[in-house]
């Protein structure tokens, strides 16, 4: 294969690449299927889903101590990326692989650049060139033309922006953004308990059709049951079998649920 690619003339090279301007909304991926799948408990913040050339920004809480904003940009992916999809995530150093793949990533299909260094745009994008679906998490605030250039990069090569905003910063411009309300952990008792998963609240407001705010509560990781099971809306009754006979000399065992 090294030998073919030595082969090919400057003037091959040359007619392979194509300008970003150039490209038509088939070649770009703009064709047919604009969008991309999202989990069934973020679809009434996003209806048709993550729109190809779309700018969708993650902010977190005005409450610093109100966490979740990474578990919710985990989920954004999750979808995308198990029906196919490439995503890349620049500048978050502290994601956990692990993390990924129990909300849903596929890591074959997943990039991560942890320290992008000054020209975290530069690299997010390159990326927008190949990936589906871009995160970039910039290190300070970002100047217009910046946020500008990289959304054109978006809509021309028909990936996904998805500008993951630190405490007290926002995107201006994103086409929807959604933003972490409130979160509380459920499953522990009084010293006691396994965490069983998150209820977050979530607003989505954007531009154009996105402009009407929009609410939804969401549990993380997504379990169809959960919330009923935990506040009691599905009650299972299930008769006991027939004890059989104990013999009178055998032991007795006590089992203490707690």
């Amino acid at each position: 294969m090294t030998g073919l690619s030595l082969a090919r003339s400057p003037q091959t090279w040359h007619e392979s690449v194509r300008r970003a301007s150039d490209l038509t909304d088939d070649s770009s991926g703009l064709g047919p299927d604009r969008t991309l799948p999202v989990l069934p408990e973020l679809r009434k913040l996003l209806p048709g889903g993550l729109r190809r050339g779309s700018t969708v920004a993650v902010a977190p809480s005005p409450d610093p101590g109100c966490g979740g904003t990474t578990s919710l940009l985990l989920s954004l992916l999750s979808a995308a990326s198990a029906a196919g999809s490439w995503c890349a995530v620049v500048g978050l150093p502290t994601l956990g692989m692990a993390a990924a793949a129990e909300l849903g990533i596929v890591l074959e299909r997943f990039a991560l650049v942890p320290h992008p260094g000054p020209q975290w745009a530069t690299v997010a994008g390159a990326l927008l060139d190949g990936f589906d679906v871009v995160v970039v998490a910039p290190p300070g605030s970002v100047a217009p033309t910046v946020r500008g250039q990289l959304a054109a990069r978006a809509r021309q090569r028909g990936s996904v922006l998805v500008p993951f905003c630190g405490p007290g910063r926002a995107w201006d411009g994103a086409d929807l953004t959604l933003s972490l309300i409130d979160g509380a952990w459920q499953g522990l008792g009084p010293g006691r308990g396994r965490l069983r998963g998150r209820e977050l609240s979530i607003s989505a407001s954007g531009r154009g059709a996105a402009a009407r705010p929009r609410r939804a509560t969401v549990w993380l990781p997504a379990t169809a049951d959960l919330a009923a099971t935990l506040y009691g809306k599905v009650r299972a009754e299930v008769s006991p079998p027939p004890a059989a006979p104990r013999h009178p000399d055998a032991p007795v065992r006590r089992l203490h649920l707690v």
